[in-house]
């Protein structure tokens, strides 16, 4: 690998792949990283019968063809930002080779869903998939209007739950922050409405507000720890009552980036994308960062060869 961080975009035509093209660019420009554009494919898994009763062999000449069309646009894109531009066409299933790259990226990015097109192959598949397996934190683009303009990132928000998890989104957070010139505010939220969640069983002898002030108080310890090193960025806080899912999708509408961890304190140890991971994926309107949660001493495995080594 070379010893410059890589931002991987995966492109497969969709508007909202090109806006994930445009969000890695400015994102990188902003810390003199590589973007590698990365477009993959695979063949269809049946054959076709002939006219004599045996097999046609299928050629992949014009489906490589459309997927390289595909890079070149995305290439030419990202032309003149600034930037350090690479790009490959690869075949296999696409979230497998982003999910294999990752390991040696500082950042992937993709959109929410793409169209199938040559491949038959819906980015929509890769951007649930590539979040819950990703070596690196991914960032997912929705879907977008054609021709809008690229939005910075000004305002971010970040769900906090007290898992490692969630610390390791918060630190990120920061540091997005950090890079953007962002304002930051992280949401503590406490399901306790009847119905509302997990709290719902607490009796009414209860002092809710005292279990949202212990909540402030944990978040405070948490955002105190995630400061440390980074003086120059404010992080407002929240502790809430509500569904973190929910409540992270409506604040997705007024802020540019939504900041969550892989997996937080609930849930089944065999699901690798947490409930809230995933219901922010599903409903957010702007850009959300999903950070794995990986152990702090955790080695990337390295590889002996990269599309970007190679360029």
């Amino acid at each position: 690998m070379t010893d410059d961080k890589v931002v991987l975009v995966g492109v497969d035509g969709s508007p909202e792949s090109f806006g994930a093209v445009d969000w890695a660019v400015a994102r990188a420009a902003l810390k003199g990283w590589r973007v590698h554009l990365l477009c993959a494919y695979s063949l269809p898994s049946f054959t076709t019968a002939s006219l004599d009763g045996g097999y046609a062999v299928l050629d992949d000449t014009a489906i490589r063809s459309g997927a390289q069309a595909v890079l070149d646009e995305a290439v030419a894109r990202a032309r003149d930002k600034d930037v350090r531009v690479t790009s490959s066409l690869e075949t296999g299933d696409p979230a497998g080779v982003l999910v294999d790259l990752s390991k040696q990226s500082v950042l992937t990015v993709v959109g929410t869903r793409g169209g199938g097109g040559f491949a038959d192959r819906l980015l929509g598949t890769v951007s649930s998939a590539l979040p819950a397996h990703s070596h690196c934190p991914t960032v997912v683009v929705p879907r977008h209007t054609e021709g809008a303009e690229f939005t910075p990132v000004r305002r971010i928000v970040v769900g906090v739950d007290g898992s490692s998890s969630a610390r390791k989104a918060l630190a990120w957070a920061v540091e997005e922050a950090e890079a953007w010139d962002a304002e930051v505010t992280a949401i503590a939220a406490v399901p306790m409405a009847t119905g509302a969640g997990v709290l719902a069983w607490l009796p009414a002898t209860v002092d809710r507000e005292q279990v949202l002030a212990d909540v402030r108080s944990g978040l405070d310890r948490a955002i105190a720890e995630a400061l440390d090193g980074h003086p120059g960025v404010t992080v407002r806080r929240h502790a809430l009552d509500g569904n973190a899912a929910e409540l992270l999708a409506e604040f997705s509408t007024a802020v540019d980036l939504v900041v969550v961890g892989s997996r937080g304190r609930g849930g089944f140890s065999g699901l690798l994308l947490g409930s809230t991971s995933q219901g922010v994926l599903s409903h957010a309107s702007c850009p959300v960062l999903v950070v794995p949660d990986r152990s702090k001493g955790e080695e990337r495995a390295r590889r002996t060869s990269t599309p970007w080594g190679r360029a």
